[in-house]
């Protein structure tokens, strides 16, 4: 027979009994562990993409070899995560999560010590695949370890280090950079994560509810990790071989149909990777689709946007990172603000929807920015994205695996991740892509006049959208190449807006979509 329903009841979010006890010196040490490990692990994320110019620099690396050093890591860790969750379930949630600290330490070691850029993207991926674990048994064990009141600090302390880890992995890296090369950025990861692992060790952690009797799903594993496999993979490539390409189109078409296999699966499975009964409530629909807005509205930005301010303001990779903690400095608070809110009696369900207006009126006030505009006319629009990023970043964790019985709570902290994680990789992915073809085709016109009309304008557009806009200019006749700069970087300035635009509209949509699932059912009000 099937697992037993979570307890889906439609009870308010924020019903919990509240434990006085103060959290054992064990669970503290176990605490520490997990926010470390969830502080170094977004700085791969967000932290590489700032290093892209320097790596390109010592290993040749063309365009599309290094892009994968951050889209391996991001496609590994979205593919990994649910199934990370679900085996936690089965074998342990401490023994996974220590499984996966020792996998990104390894790979953090490889990173640090190849100049190859093929094993590099190799180191990344396994990388994604131990922050997998790291960040599914994480939360699974704060559910598990604390409660009441503790549980509720521990889960906005997790949103913190996340969202500072996530925020300042451009910061960290541009220093770093700038000083000691990016194979530092690595061992930085290394030695953080090596800490980790001893914490865990020494840690005692509360006994495990597992699924006993049940088995690792092989099919539900197979069909989930190929299917997101291969549609992250064709939106990634959809840029370069175009959107209507047949090798595209074929990739979109195989990933789509391997998910709706796993889903045929999992229904047919005794004991599935994912109970799909989770999703019958739709607060928990709503609170996965809070992080994948938040993939869209911040993420993206956090990604792009210092490279941006290098190529159109002429920023250092440091000094670019140093300007993106506007953005970052209210992640640091907004979380532990949001717990205080809710421990005061305020709904979530409002502070998430607060969170995610700032992911549409954010993006839409930065569309003041421009090769002339002043830093500081775009630091507000920062801030408020950014505290839209940290309001709902550790709310959502805490509340969500509410909603489950405890034996699941791994498969629904792999579930919430996955959407975080998944979304992640997706819109970073989908904003490179459409970042690139939007500079393609605002340039194509000039790129023909100035290089002549065998060059082609979206692997300049490429160079261009990472930073590289010497060597783009440089295809230029030398008498042209101040003018050409000047030509590129206005088109590049000009797909940004356009991309804002978009973020905009996508906010919106998807702000409705979840206030409109959170909402309360008549009996809960």
């Amino acid at each position: 027979m099937p697992d037993a329903a979570p307890n889906l009841a439609p009870t308010p979010l924020t019903e919990q009994p509240i434990a006085a006890e103060a959290a054992p010196v064990s669970s503290r040490i176990l605490l520490a562990a997990v926010l470390l490990g969830c502080l170094i692990v977004p700085t791969g994320v967000s932290g590489t993409g700032v290093a892209l110019p320097a790596i390109a620099a010592d290993t040749g690396a063309g365009a599309a070899t290094l892009q994968w050093v951050v889209n391996a890591f991001n496609l590994a860790f979205a593919c990994s995560t649910l199934l990370a969750g679900s085996l936690a379930d089965i074998f342990g949630r401490k023994r996974l999560f220590m499984t996966g600290a020792s996998t990104f330490l390894v790979a953090a070691v490889l990173s640090a010590s190849t100049t190859d850029i093929v094993v590099l993207d190799i180191a990344r991926a396994l990388a994604g695949i131990g922050a997998a674990a790291i960040f599914s048994c994480g939360g699974a064990l704060l559910a598990t370890n604390f409660e009441g009141k503790s549980q509720v600090r521990a889960f906005a302390f997790m949103g913190t280090a996340a969202g500072l880890g996530l925020g300042l992995g451009p910061t960290i890296s541009g220093l770093l950079v700038d000083r000691l090369g990016w194979q530092t950025i690595f061992v930085f990861n290394a030695v953080g994560i090596a800490v980790v692992l001893v914490l865990v060790a020494i840690a005692k952690s509360a006994p495990e509810t597992l699924r006993h009797g049940a088995s690792i799903d092989t099919p539900g594993s197979a069909t989930f990790v190929g299917g997101l496999l291969l549609l992250i993979f064709a939106i990634v490539q959809g840029g370069a071989w175009g959107w209507t390409a047949p090798g595209t189109l074929a990739l979109l078409a195989a990933g789509v149909v391997l998910l709706a296999v796993f889903v045929a699966v999992e229904r047919r499975r005794e004991h599935p990777m994912f109970d799909f009964s989770v999703l019958r409530d739709r607060r928990m629909v709503g609170l996965i689709m809070v992080p994948v807005t938040a993939s869209f509205g911040f993420v993206t930005l956090l990604t792009y946007l210092p490279t941006y301010m290098s190529t159109a303001w002429g920023d250092s990779v440091g000094t670019a990172g140093l300007k993106m903690l506007v953005m970052t400095i209210p992640i640091v608070i907004a979380p532990v603000l949001a717990g205080w809110i809710a421990q005061r009696g305020v709904a979530p369900r409002h502070i998430l929807a607060c969170s995610l207006l700032f992911f549409v009126v954010g993006p839409a006030w930065l569309l003041v920015i421009g090769p002339e505009a002043s830093f500081l006319s775009v630091v507000v629009p920062m801030i408020l994205i950014g505290a839209g990023f940290g309001l709902g970043v550790g709310l959502v964790d805490g509340e969500a695996l509410r909603l489950v019985s405890p034996e699941k709570s791994g498969m629904a902290a792999g579930l919430v991740n996955t959407a975080r994680l998944g979304s992640e990789a997706i819109a970073v992915a989908i904003y490179g892509a459409l970042l690139t073809t939007f500079t393609a085709s605002k340039i194509a016109d000039s790129v023909h006049r100035a290089a002549g009309p065998d060059a082609d304008p979206h692997e300049i557009a490429d160079q261009v959208s990472t930073g590289k806009i010497t060597e783009a200019a440089a295809q230029a006749p030398a008498a042209d190449r101040a003018d050409f700069a000047h030509t590129l970087v206005t088109g590049y300035d000009a797909a940004l807006h356009t991309m804002l635009w978009v973020l905009v509209a996508v906010g919106a949509v998807l702000t409705v979509l979840v206030v409109s699932l959170l909402r309360p059912s008549p009996r809960t009000r």
